[in-house]
């Protein structure tokens, strides 16, 4: 009984982990990837591919081989990253969203398997 009510909660603590991937990567042909799924006002974080600190940057539009935004919301300084050293985009609401899903999840699992070792 324990065994079981153990695997499900890992497998239900797993399926949340799983789901709350926001990450989009990009491969390494530029002709290749479609960045028409970023929408401009939308804050991204961007990792780079040669291993630069992640950048965090209001979206505003794709120009040529490059993407433009702003360093916030407040902040209008220029962001121009080149597309040739994006490895991937992510969408920073979506990422807090799929980051809350994962707490409450892990806690369901807590909650089922301490009821479960109290029920025996």
């Amino acid at each position: 009984m324990k065994a079981s009510v153990l695997l499900k909660s890992s497998l239900l603590t797993s399926l949340f982990v799983i789901s709350s991937c926001a990450t989009t990567k990009y491969s390494e042909d530029i002709a290749q990837n479609n960045y028409s799924n970023l929408e401009a006002g939308k804050i991204y974080i961007v990792t780079h591919k040669d291993g630069t600190k992640k950048q965090k940057f209001l979206f505003r539009n794709v120009d040529g081989d490059n993407i433009i935004g702003t360093a916030g919301k407040k902040d209008s300084t220029e962001v121009i990253i080149p597309k040739s050293n994006v490895a991937a985009v992510k969408d920073r609401s979506r990422a807090r969203v799929a980051g809350g899903a994962v707490v409450i999840g892990a806690a369901a699992a807590a909650a089922i398997v301490v009821s479960s070792l109290r029920a025996d």
